[in-house]
């Protein structure tokens, strides 16, 4: 088994090659790569097939009790100063490759189906490779250097994948938002490294964790810069799991195309924050404050996604608040100390989020033959119902994430949930309150969304309602127009749209049709770990906690813990969590199902409420007016500083020599009697000067 571990370097290196010959093509050899489009997508669905495989025997051999295993090189050195690059298989990292394989082969083979008539196919596989081998490097990086360098090469791909329909300006401004969001954060985690490194010494995990802690007991850092230091570091996850502030990219990250959705949701960018949260656990269990910061922002932002989901009627924007406030709850595990619940909801999570995806994707797909390729129209539930009559492998699987995610038992979420309200009870009541209230609302949203889409009676022929909708889009969207798209250098070139001209786009149908296999098979094979994977984190049979366990816990604590598992406490706990699931998805069946409460008149009632989930508490709004307008203003008063001083001091400058100038090529006539005569009066004129002084 020594050998794999040797060779598990070629994990993120398969995916970086796929992408790099698969891009050299693009760039060389345009339209004949465009051509070979299914036979390139092979190629990179083999590679991460080949780097899925190896991550699964990585992950056996670390099941099966082999030891941690890091490869280091000296990378850089000056003076005493040395920085070592590498790679380290683990029980997180091994977990973590396992997952982000898994999820990206079958995305990348949905891909196929989904994007089958998309003139940026290939480009789109090789956008694809590139991500999975930026999260792969990311989760197998031994420090905090190598893990930044990923960090920003994670960013860079979500930038390209979510503006990938760079035509549309939604998409445009979408990427924009995402990259810029996430700079903020990012800055924070780099000022963290440089403090924690000018504190310690150290880019290493467990050496940044044990230094901090002695220099802490010693006194020779101030709680309060350890405090700093530790939100500091927080700010990059904060940023990628689109936590509260930084949160607002992600719902708007739903431009680009749903397989990129459901990679980012599930398994790569957001996942990084959460797992830089888990790698960095040595430091920040030594600081409780940190801890609790990092708790209340978890629930919080699990909180506001929940409520911001219950009135959003484009599903993929449903599904990302649904991503933020799961990931909330990751969040809210790390800061109350469950470590393993909160890594153990991350891998469910990843399963049936992506998913859930993946199935919203099938919807789009079969409803553009009715709607047409409008994604306002597309992905509007208002004009979907009833398809799960034509559509019954995406409705099945759909309802089977909308229970997993709703933590009805057995399936995976609700194993993974309890046990994170349960670490929350025993740490704050508040969080667990919090917390509870949140899957109540959490099965309520998921379950309108499975009502509103496959249930009820068909909408989509609804001419009045098309209108409807179509005339309120317009109003606060740019809604894209039906021109040709652009095309600039490093994106989509021509070659693109010539190369598959011969792929007719769909005509217009009457009804919706499901989705070829290449997509419904991935919802299938996902379906299997979303009823199942829980089932590994029981309370009374926890492998998964024997497996992961927090750096600062045995083996042997573990197990001990484990053997005081109580039957009575687990009962109450799940017991109040299913029973505020079931609660909601009642009020859902009974709002959207069963037509015997009407939701438009209890949005009027409660109006304000209403307008405040629906403007999405209002932050886009907020931060636009501060921040993006502030910060236009302020960008014309630096313009008016540099026009009038800096420019003026320049011009003033330039006109003083100009002048000078003019006047003293006067004095160069080439005449000696003018310059005898010059230094005469020069002379007369400091004899006078001295003789009256």
């Amino acid at each position: 088994m020594e050998v794999i571990y040797q060779y598990a370097w070629l994990i993120p290196v398969l995916p970086l090659l796929g992408a790099m010959l698969v891009g050299l093509g693009l760039i060389s050899f345009n339209h004949a790569t465009n051509r070979l489009r299914q036979l390139n997508a092979a190629f990179i669905i083999s590679l991460m097939g080949a780097a899925m495989v190896l991550s699964l025997s990585l992950l056996w051999s670390q099941i099966q009790g082999h030891e941690p295993y890091m490869y280091s090189l000296e990378w850089a050195a000056a003076g005493n100063f040395r920085l070592s690059m590498g790679f380290t298989i683990d029980h997180l990292s091994a977990l973590m490759l396992a997952i982000v394989t898994t999820v990206a082969f079958l995305v990348m083979l949905y891909t196929d189906g989904y994007m089958a008539h998309d003139p940026g196919y290939v480009r789109f596989y090789a956008y694809l490779s590139l991500f999975g081998s930026s999260m792969l490097g990311l989760v197998v990086s031994p420090n905090l250097v190598q893990i930044y360098i990923f960090w920003e090469l994670v960013g860079m791909c979500s930038y390209l994948l979510v503006g990938f329909w760079y035509d549309r300006k939604a998409a445009a401004d979408a990427c924009q938002k995402a990259f810029v969001t996430n700079r903020v954060g990012d800055f924070g985690l780099l000022l963290g490294m440089l403090g924690l490194f000018w504190a310690t010494g150290s880019f290493e995990f467990d050496v940044i964790g044990d230094r901090l802690a002695e220099l802490l007991q010693t006194g020779s850092i101030s709680n309060f810069l350890a405090v700093l230091l530790a939100i500091l570091v927080f700010l990059g996850p904060v940023a990628k799991s689109a936590q509260f502030p930084l949160h607002v990219w992600l719902p708007d990250a739903m431009e680009g195309p749903t397989p990129i959705s459901a990679l980012i949701h599930a398994a790569t960018m957001v996942a990084a924050g959460v797992f830089l949260v888990a790698r960095m656990y040595p430091m920040f269990e030594n600081v409780p404050a940190a801890m609790s910061v990092i708790a209340f922002v978890g629930a919080f932002t699990a909180f506001m996604g929940a409520t911001i989901a219950i009135t959003q009627n484009d599903i993929k924007k449903g599904l990302a608040y649904s991503t933020i406030s799961q990931l909330g709850y990751m969040v809210m595990a790390m800061g109350v100390g469950a470590y393993s619940a909160g890594l153990f909801h991350l891998m469910t999570h990843a399963y049936f989020k992506a998913m859930l995806f993946l199935g919203s994707g099938s919807v789009i797909h079969g409803m553009e033959g009715v709607v047409g390729h409008d994604p306002v129209l597309a992905q509007d539930m208002r004009l979907m119902g009833k398809l799960r009559k034509y559509m019954p492998v995406t409705a099945i699987t759909f309802l089977i994430g909308c229970l997993a995610i709703s933590g009805i038992p057995p399936f995976a979420g609700f194993w993974s949930k309890d046990e994170i309200l349960g670490a929350a009870f025993q740490a704050n009541p508040v969080l667990w309150l919090i917390g509870w209230l949140t899957a109540g609302i959490t099965a309520f949203y998921m379950f309108r969304m499975y009502f509103m889409t496959f249930e009820g009676s068909f909408r989509g022929n609804d001419n009045g309602i098309r209108q409807q909708l179509k005339k309120a889009a317009d109003n606060v969207l740019l809604v894209e127009s039906e021109t040709a798209p652009l095309f600039g250098p490093g994106a989509m070139k021509q070659g693109e749209l010539e190369a598959t001209s011969t792929h007719d786009v769909q005509s217009h149908n009457d009804e919706p049709h499901e989705s070829p296999w290449t997509m419904t098979l991935p919802l299938a094979i996902l379906a299997v770990p979303s009823i199942s994977i829980g089932l590994l984190g029981t309370p009374f049979a926890n492998y998964f906690e024997e497996f992961i366990f927090s750096p600062n816990e045995t083996v042997v604590e573990v197990m001990e813990k484990a053997a005081e598992f109580d039957p009575h406490e687990f009962y109450v706990m799940a017991g109040a969590s299913v029973a505020i699931s079931i609660v909601g998805i009642t009020l859902a069946a009974l709002m959207y199902l069963g037509k015997k409460i009407d939701p438009a008149g209890i949005a009027a009632k409660i109006k304000p409420l209403y307008n405040f989930s629906l403007n999405k508490w209002y932050f886009d709004d907020i931060y636009h007016q501060v921040f993006v307008l502030g910060l236009r203003r302020l960008a014309r008063q630096v313009m008016e500083v540099d026009f009038r001083v800096v420019d003026g001091a320049v011009n003033l400058t330039g006109f003083f020599t100009l002048v000078s100038g003019e006047g003293l090529k006067y004095f160069e006539n080439g005449r000696a009697q003018f310059y005898a005569l010059v230094v005469f009066g020069a002379v007369l004129g400091l004899v006078i000067f001295f003789g009256v002084t």
